[in-house]
């Protein structure tokens, strides 16, 4: 339908996966498992349920009558007994025993956990691959020399694998937090209307060790190791905030690596790729704008900012619960989902096309170094020619004042190694000068760094999680 509202995150950005993830359908399918997991811990704890009863329910799992639910909440406005409603019109013989001692938060928070446990293991996927691909690059360009910025502005030298390093380990921080939150999720389990399991123990006949199995046995039925130990009517909204923070980290680094893509491909010295009959500009046609980095860069902004809703709903909860957290969790922990799925599938795709182009990343670098080379300088006339070392920096820092007004003001090349060997003190030839000029005397450790860092942190990473470099790739829609 073109007359109606559409998200983007569906229509333009997110991996069909994901939304899956976050429909109807999946969520609804979900009510259903657990009203089955919950009838059948009831009747394997002793309640007047029937296997027979059981089997019906499991038949109708997943021929969901949403026509029948849709109209029942019109006059209702209840979407779990509207559901319950229309299972019960499938499953005549069940009807009696569905949701028998269970609140609403029952199926909408477990549910909710389990897709967010769901959608975690699906980004953690889509970090695996975009990991690996920024592995092999930093491996790649490890020993190859580029100017290092601070402030951007020209710095000591790194090389272009040491700076993919740095958004590498980003991600690897990102992805031990998606682990370990994902891993520290647990079920609400069935803890009643206020959080007392009191409905069940009225079940049990105040059989408290009942109380304490139904709760476990819905959670080995669901592939949950344990609930949560106590809660009000919802599990705490602290949980989402938790995994809203761990998405929103992802943002972060996402949106940082956009950023120096965008600034070296200003700079002519990476590019993201570009297709054949790919268009830059309407009006421009020789443009070739970073709109990967740049649609990075606004979904993760998006995500950061969306990330306050569940930190906010969780200081604002009263008592044993509030209704005003769930309309905010329709929206902002589907589509924090839905906008980290897309980044993860953008930042793949750059980083499997990224293209460097040495010979500019050497003329810059070249146009920087007599500045560079300055300490080398002073140190190889101070060991070798008896030289004073505050003198000598004195005048190196005259000359790369006159020499930085040539470049600027008069757009004129660097003459800095000139007007050292023009000075006696010195006691070096310009020709000499040119043993100061190699690139790799100034890129320290790097090579080294990025080999220890992908050793050591990045290939056990990715041999834990061998099995996610499987995940199908994310098409990029526009």
């Amino acid at each position: 339908m073109k007359d109606t509202y559409e998200s983007p995150l569906n229509s333009r950005y997110a991996s069909r996966e994901m939304q899956y993830i976050f429909s109807p359908d999946k969520k609804f399918r979900t009510w259903r498992q657990l009203w089955i997991a919950l009838a059948e811990s009831e009747m394997e704890l002793g309640l007047n349920i029937t296997q027979e009863q059981i089997d019906e329910l499991k038949a109708h799992a997943d021929d969901i009558n949403y026509d029948v639910a849709a109209e029942e909440e019109k006059k209702r406005r209840h979407d779990v007994m509207s559901h319950v409603y229309a299972y019960g019109k499938q499953c005549p013989n069940a009807k009696g025993i569905i949701h028998l001692g269970a609140t609403s938060c029952y199926v909408g928070d477990n549910t909710d956990i389990i897709i967010m446990r769901e959608g975690l293991e699906l980004i953690r996927k889509r970090l695996v691959v975009v990991i690996k691909e920024l592995a092999d690059f930093a491996d790649k360009y490890k020993a190859v020399p580029t100017l290092g910025f601070t402030h951007f502005q020209p710095a000591q030298l790194v090389t272009v694998g040491k700076r993919a390093s740095l958004w590498l380990q980003d991600l690897t921080f990102d992805l031990e937090e998606v682990v370990h939150v994902s891993d520290s999720l647990k079920l609400l389990g069935c803890k009643g209307t206020t959080g007392t399991q009191a409905s069940f123990m009225e079940l049990f006949k105040g059989d408290h060790e009942k109380c304490v199995q139904l709760d476990k046995k819905i959670c080995a039925k669901m592939g949950f190791a344990d609930s949560y130990y106590v809660s009000g009517q919802t599990y705490s909204r602290k949980v989402d905030s938790m995994v809203l923070n761990a998405l929103c980290g992802i943002a972060q680094s996402a949106h940082k690596f956009s950023n120096d893509i965008r600034l070296l491909q200003h700079l002519k010295e990476m590019e993201e790729p570009f297709e054949k009959g790919q268009i830059g500009s309407s009006a421009m046609a020789y443009k070739r704008n970073p709109m990967r980095s740049e649609r990075i860069a606004s979904l993760a902004r998006y995500v950061i900012s969306a990330s306050s809703s569940p930190m906010m709903t969780a200081s604002e909860q009263w008592f044993e619960r509030t209704l005003d957290d769930s309309a905010n969790k329709r929206i902002s922990i589907p589509e924090a989902f839905l906008a980290v799925d897309a980044i993860l599938g953008i930042y793949a795709n750059i980083a499997d096309g990224l293209v460097v182009y040495e010979k500019v990343i050497n003329k810059h670098m070249m146009d920087e170094l007599p500045f560079m080379a300055t300490e080398n300088i002073i140190m190889d006339t101070v060991e070798n020619r008896g030289g004073d070392r505050q003198d000598l920096h004195e005048r190196i820092r005259v000359y790369s004042m006159e020499a930085g007004a040539v470049v600027k003001v008069e757009g004129k090349p660097n003459d800095l190694l000139k007007r050292i060997a023009a000075d006696p003190v010195f006691g070096i030839a310009l020709e000499d000068t040119d043993k100061f000029m190699d690139p790799k005397l100034y890129i320290g450790r790097c090579p080294e760094q990025v080999t220890t860092f992908l050793e050591e942190c990045v290939k056990p990473l990715l041999e834990k999680y061998k099995d996610d470099l499987a995940v199908e790739e994310v098409e990029l829609k526009v």
